[in-house]
This record gives structure tokens, sequence and C-alpha cells, in this order.
């Protein structure tokens, strides 16, 4: 089983519960940056969240939510922190291999490190110094609903979800767009982004699914997603999506060029109130960046079935690596270059290594493939 996260949206939120969510998120942001602030950096040290709770309950802290919203942030902010301490670690081991000469030092070097008694060292204090900065809060739009403060409910065929709001005993009911089938369980995360809901939750994908038998080589394509050695084409249709959506980004992007130069000349000249109607009513994002996110879905939804596909068919799966640029000196005209800027071929590399994780078949990486012929 794989632990993986399923991220569903608020369907049809009226204003008032948008407003408490978002007055939630900003209080509880703040409560983020104060935890960033005091434990950001050498004071995380030897100790846990669960000693901070202690702590500000012994001293009688008084936060602006309910008790169990605070301490699910200070869990989550904290352990965050901790995160960014092992990365710290982690990009200093080469460091240590390079300064300790004996395996007895370097194991005495990665034992103080683990344990966290590096500032005892200088080597490794001077490198963890460097490494591991002072962090600070960026995040003001989440919210964390602990497994057992929340309750879901079915009303109309559709999935609901009741959380606490900034009032005792009373609640924001979020409805979802999805089914009871597909309800969300386990520890919540509410992510608020340019008025719209994201409720992230974790669910366990089983990885039994059953691989092919075949040996296949596969040729990553912009017209189409895969070309095989077996002469199919699969995810027919990307190259497609990919030309229209960059054709009309270009149009798009050129007027509003057009009326952001508008905005500045009317600034330069005083003309603040026409500046601001600009700005307010013609060079927003938000319905921009829904239509990102409907495109970036229905590109994922084409190349995770291209490759199912491929993996039903194939043991051993055989492609070109494209991690290298592709030569700057090269030049095929203004759009052909804008329409191969937009391929996606990061996505179709992960799609393909996430399908490995789940039914299991080896993947062979290439600058060019010998034994099919593919470039």
């Amino acid at each position: 089983m794989m632990l993986v996260t399923r991220i569903l949206y608020a369907k049809n939120i009226n204003k008032g519960k948008l407003k408490a969510l978002n007055e939630q998120a900003q209080i509880l942001g703040k409560l983020r940056s104060q935890i960033w602030q005091e434990y950001g950096a050498l004071k995380c040290l030897n100790t846990s969240d669960r000693k901070i709770r202690d702590l500000w309950v012994k001293e009688k802290r008084e936060f602006k939510v309910l008790a169990n919203a605070w301490k699910e942030t200070l869990r989550d902010s904290f352990n965050n922190i901790k995160l960014y301490l092992e990365v710290a670690k982690t990009s200093i081991k080469k460091d240590i291999f390079k300064h300790y000469k004996t395996k007895e030092e370097q194991k005495e070097a990665f034992i103080q490190l683990k344990k966290d008694e590096w500032l005892k060292d200088h080597f490794l204090h001077r490198k963890m110094r460097k490494a591991f900065k002072h962090g600070k809060n960026s995040v003001f739009n989440q919210i964390i609903v602990r497994s057992d403060d929340y309750k879901v409910f079915e009303l109309n065929n559709q999935c609901w979800i009741s959380i606490p709001s900034l009032i005792k005993n009373k609640r924001i009911k979020i409805p979802l767009n999805t089914t009871m089938e597909y309800k969300p369980s386990g520890t919540l995360r509410l992510i608020i982004k340019n008025k719209v809901v994201e409720v992230h939750s974790s669910y366990e994908k089983r990885t039994n699914r059953a691989c092919g038998n075949g040996i296949i080589g596969i040729d990553k394509g912009y017209s189409e997603v895969f070309a095989t050695s077996n002469n199919e084409f699969l995810g027919n249709g990307l190259g497609k999506i990919l030309t229209q959506y960059s054709d009309k980004l270009k149009v798009k992007y050129q007027r509003r060029n057009k009326l952001l130069a508008l905005m500045k000349k009317a600034q330069k000249n005083n003309q603040l109130e026409k500046a601001n109607r600009i700005s307010k009513n013609n060079l927003g994002k938000i319905k921009q960046n829904k239509e990102n996110h409907k495109v970036k879905q229905r590109l994922k939804t084409l190349i995770y079935n291209a490759c199912h596909q491929v993996v039903d068919k194939a043991k051993v799966v055989v492609c070109e690596d494209l991690k290298e640029n592709f030569s700057k000196n090269t030049s095929y005209g203004k759009n052909t270059n804008r329409r191969l800027n937009s391929w996606v071929k990061g996505l179709i590399a992960a799609a393909l290594i996430k399908c490995n994780s789940v039914q299991r078949f080896c993947i062979a990486f290439s600058q060019s493939c010998i034994h099919f012929a593919m470039r």
C-alpha cells in the first residue's frame, strides 16, 4: 500500500463561509509566523511540538482560535521546521566525507548530526550555520483539521464536511465536488487559493496492479505522448492541446501588455482612478489561474492514461532521458519555439515513475536507445 494525497474542491461555497475560512486561515498564519520566529533556528533542537504545546498551556497563552486549531497548526509548523533541519543535514554530508578522513571520525560526525549535538563540533557548527539559516513563514491560507474534529455527511447525493469555526459549537459546512464513495479521511489540510477552497486528504493506494510481460521501447513525442516500438501512438491529441493553449495565451498576454502600458501611462499622468480601474478589472489572474488548472488536469489525464497503457503491456520499458536541454543554437522560428517550450516532458517522466511505484515494472532511461532505434 502507498499513502497518497487526494485533492477535493469546495463546490458552490457561499461568500460568508469563504470569508470565515479566510479569517481563520489568517489568524493561524500569524501563529505560524510566531512559531517560525521563535523556533525556526537553534531553539528547535532537543524539543518537540508536544513540549511546546504543554508549555503554552501552562503559560495560559491566549489564541483567537479554538484549542484544536492552534495545536494542529503548531504540530504542522514544527514538523516543517524539523524537515528544514533534516534537509540542511543532508546538504552537508559531502562536506563531512571531505573533511574527515577516517571512517571513525566520519561515523562520529554523523552520530553528532543525528543526535543534534553538532553544536559541540566547530566544523559541523560552521557548516550548519550556513545550511540551516533562520526560517520564516509565508503561509497564511491553510487550516489543519484533526481527523476526529470534523464530520462527513451526504446531502443531495453530494459529500459535505463540517469543520469547526472561530466560534465554539458553531461549525462551517462545506460542500465538496465528490460523492461519499471518495469521502475525505484522516487529517485534513484546507488551502484557500484565489477564492477556491482545496481539501487535501490522504488515502492508501493499492500497489499490486499487474503489469505486462513484454519489453517495449517508447519515444516521448509532442503530437502524442508516446510512440512505441510496436508502432503504436498513445496519448493522441497532446500537441493539439498544447498548441491551442499556447497560441491562446500569446494573444491574451499581448492584449494584457497593451493594457499594462495604458495603466503605467495613466499613473505617469496622475490619472490614478483610470489606472486603478484598469488594474482591478482587466489585469486580474483569477480566471486565468482557473483555466491553467483545467488545462493541466486535462494534460495529466491524457499522459497518465498513456503511461498505464504502456505498462499494462510491458514489464521492461526503455525510454530516452530528456533531462538535458536541447541545443540553444537551433531555432525553429518564434511560434514553433514558443510551442515547444510548453512541452510537458517533465510531467511525462514523473508519470512514468509514479506508474512504476504502482505497477512495479522496470524502467531504463538513456540518451539514445540502441535496442529500438529510437533517437
